[in-house]
């Protein structure tokens, strides 16, 4: 068995989210990102498929040219290859479903564009 708190331990970076990996196994990889009010992850895309799911605050999340705003509990999948956007409303807990093949390094530099 695996633990992991989506909404233990909280810690908010300075200036653009912080991305936490909190489980990873055979099967899946789940990541926590925690989002002060006004960050944001700029418009990016995966090969692979995802889900996010908001487990607090309100994200404006944009799907290619589409804009939806997202509050705790919403989930959304995305095949591969979507194009989209986070931007936090407010303080922010976001999981992050990645599939296995997929890489949290590339998660990571979503932030650096």
């Amino acid at each position: 068995m695996t633990y992991a708190s989506f909404t233990a331990d909280i810690v908010y970076g300075d200036t653009q989210p912080l991305i936490t990996p909190l489980i990873t196994n055979e099967f899946t990889k789940e990541i926590r990102i925690v989002f002060r009010a006004g960050q944001s992850m700029k418009a990016h895309k995966t090969s692979f498929p995802i889900t996010v799911m908001i487990v607090s605050g309100e994200i404006d999340f944009g799907i290619a040219e589409d804009r939806m705003i997202f509050g705790a509990g919403d989930v959304v999948a995305l095949e591969p290859n979507v194009v989209h956007d986070l931007n936090a409303l407010e303080d922010s807990i976001v999981r992050l479903s990645l599939h296995k093949s997929d890489s949290v390094a590339r998660v990571n530099g979503v932030l650096k564009l």
